[in-house]
């Protein structure tokens, strides 16, 4: 069920923005349907990592799974707490296995629905309105659509980049062992 973290979600919500703009969709039927998507899509991962648990740990990587995405999650989820639901949803890959790492970890439904419920609001909302925004902006813009998702998608996984970057320059950086002889 989680095959889908590799998809551009970020992209889509403001594709899907530009083209309310342009009249192909109806903004305010979009909006809250993406927002119950996102809410019962989290839920799902939720309950998988609530059922599962410690299982996932062990299973093996695959062309879909990478155990390396799920620790990397959880150690975040562990440093941020129930925050991590709401910041999840801005992060590719995470917003994935992060309901999933919050049920196996334990944490408990209610805390973790309203989390949820918090990151999808903003999520949905800011990604689509931005795209509708763009598309009355600038005239036409469904036609460089491509252009559009290509900026997203790089902004999507801007945070990522830095965050890979600091701890590469942090690993230069940090100061050597001298050996004693």
């Amino acid at each position: 069920l989680m095959v889908g973290f590799f998809l551009p979600g970020d992209s889509l919500l403001v594709t899907a923005g530009v083209f309310a703009a342009g009249g192909l969709l109806n903004i305010y039927a979009l909006v809250p349907l993406l927002m119950c998507a996102a809410i019962l899509g989290n839920a799902t991962g939720y309950w998988i990592g609530k059922r599962a648990g410690q299982a996932l740990y062990s299973r093996p990587n695959s062309f879909f799974f990478r155990r390396e995405h799920l620790i990397k999650t959880h150690q975040f989820y562990e440093r941020h707490g129930g925050k991590t639901i709401i910041i999840a949803q801005f992060m590719p890959i995470i917003r994935t296995f992060a309901p999933v790492v919050a049920g196996a970890a334990g944490m408990r439904y209610r805390r973790f629905a309203t989390f949820n419920v918090v990151g999808a609001v903003c999520w949905i909302t800011s990604m689509t309105l931005t795209g509708f925004y763009l598309g009355r902006a600038i005239p036409d813009i469904e036609r460089r659509i491509h252009l559009v998702v290509a900026v997203v998608i790089f902004l999507s996984l801007l945070p990522g980049i830095i965050s890979f970057l600091r701890a590469k320059l942090g690993a230069r950086r940090a100061p050597q062992p001298v050996s004693r002889k």
